[in-house]
């Protein structure tokens, strides 16, 4: 990674899975070329904004063409990784890591689930979308027969620091949190913590707004 590329603003970084989602759209439209401004009407983003978020990569763009769909949603997928084949472990095999498992996002995105850990023996043994669930017993033995490079978090709060350490002792380099707590690792290790309750109390503030 280049020093340019260290200091996207994280607001920016946001927006690429966004960019991604849309132009994907386009591709099935088999819509060739878009300009920044017809681009900024589909995002809800400024054409200056999307230009400005474009140049922390190299700008993709060309003056009187704007930018070729195809060219640049391969792009982004290569800035945020999509292209590596990354694997993924969901540990607590609940209603929300059941949900997560089925969610046919995995394969389109370019993420691979290998692996389903739980507690829970009228659990283990079940299968979601084909993978069988182990016991969290057997998570180290897994780890250490398999690559995995992304661990989703769907365990109870008391368990989630433990288990997010086990998960990194073991190699695993990138976290997804759904527990309400926030997980920090050194920066060799990537977090992502996720509140429902937080996207729902966003969500009543803006419904608050537009009856004001």
């Amino acid at each position: 990674m280049s020093d340019n590329e260290k200091k996207v603003p994280a607001v920016v970084i946001k927006r690429l899975p966004r960019y991604y989602r849309y132009l994907g759209e386009l591709i099935k439209q088999d819509v060739k070329r878009i300009s920044s401004n017809a681009l900024s009407i589909k995002m809800n983003v400024t054409a200056s904004q999307i230009r400005q978020d474009f140049n922390y990569f190299g700008g993709f763009g060309q003056q009187g063409y704007g930018y070729n769909v195809e060219y640049l949603y391969n792009e982004i997928g290569e800035i945020l990784g999509l292209n590596d084949g990354d694997t993924t472990v969901i540990v607590g095999a609940g209603n929300l890591g059941r949900a997560i498992a089925s969610h046919g996002a995995f394969e389109k995105r370019g993420f691979k689930l290998v692996g389903i850990f739980d507690n829970n023996e009228k659990v283990i043994g079940t299968v979601i979308n084909g993978i069988e669930v182990m016991s969290v017993d057997n998570l180290e033995d897994f780890l250490a027969k398999n690559r995995v490079d992304i661990g989703i978090l769907t365990v109870p709060k008391a368990a989630v620091v433990e288990t997010a350490e086990r998960l990194v002792k073991c190699g695993v380099k990138g976290l997804m949190n759904f527990a309400y707590t926030e997980l920090n690792f050194d920066k060799d290790i990537a977090v992502e913590n996720v509140h429902l309750s937080d996207t729902l109390m966003t969500l009543s503030y803006k419904i608050k707004q537009n009856k004001n």
